[in-house]
């Protein structure tokens, strides 16, 4: 496990989109591995750690914002100069939805919503590259709920990509200890069913799957994501 420079508890920051956002089975299993968890959320006005000495890592989560909003939202330009010094610090930074877009946006790449309207909204599949089959080694099935998605930056490897064509970049690797997934691996069942009450009217939009399927989807692929984070975690953090 890291030793988290120096400290005898490493710390992990974790930044939401709302007050109420929780980092379900990623800060779950960050707990589990012994790292102590910053929960961080600039929209609801808490400052962005300005020291980075005594950080492990950040991860920055999803949110219905786009990272394009910094024109109009002070704390998504906020976070994209927040994750520029991330990133030069060379502190390890994983980006889930939204923060891997404002990652891929830092890193060059544009970030646009579907030209046809689609969404992933459930359990889809991904296909892992060759690079990528030592990182998601036999997880294939991963939750989603984005309107958006980013290109490929320059010099950046891609891990995975889609089943279906419409969003293929799915992960991708900035260097060894930057990663940014479209996918929500921080979901848990509960949060999935409170997902898709809070975002009915969404359930309506192109490629969103229905609660039945979402239901038993989760079912089946929820233990494969629990089996698969630990390891991902103390590859990205170790």
């Amino acid at each position: 496990m890291n030793g988290g420079k120096g400290c005898s508890r490493p710390k992990v920051v974790s930044i939401v989109h709302a007050e109420w956002s929780t980092t379900g089975r990623i800060g779950r299993t960050l707990g589990e591995m012994g790292y102590e968890e910053v929960r961080c959320c600039p929209s609801a006005g808490d400052r962005l750690p300005e020291d980075l000495r005594d950080i492990a890592g950040a991860v920055i989560f999803g949110g219905p914002m786009s990272a394009n909003d910094d024109d109009k939202l002070d704390f998504i330009a906020a976070e994209l100069r927040w994750i520029e010094r991330v990133l030069e610090a060379g502190t390890p930074f994983f980006g889930v939805c939204l923060g891997a877009q404002m990652l891929a946006r830092c890193l060059g790449a544009s970030v646009k919503p579907h030209d046809d309207g689609w969404h992933e909204i459930g359990f889809m599949e991904v296909l892992p590259t060759s690079a990528g089959k030592p990182v998601l080694r036999d997880l294939r099935h991963v939750y989603q709920w984005h309107g958006e998605g980013f290109d490929l930056p320059s010099g950046c490897e891609l891990l995975a990509t889609s089943a279906c064509e419409h969003f293929p970049n799915q992960m991708f690797r900035a260097n060894g200890n930057v990663y940014g997934v479209q996918f929500h691996p921080e979901c848990t069942i509960e949060m999935i069913c409170s997902w898709m009450k809070e975002g009915s009217e969404e359930l309506d939009y192109p490629g969103a799957q229905q609660p039945a399927e979402q239901y038993a989807r989760a079912r089946q692929y929820d233990h494969l994501v629990d089996d698969w984070l630990p390891g991902f975690l103390d590859l990205w953090l170790g």
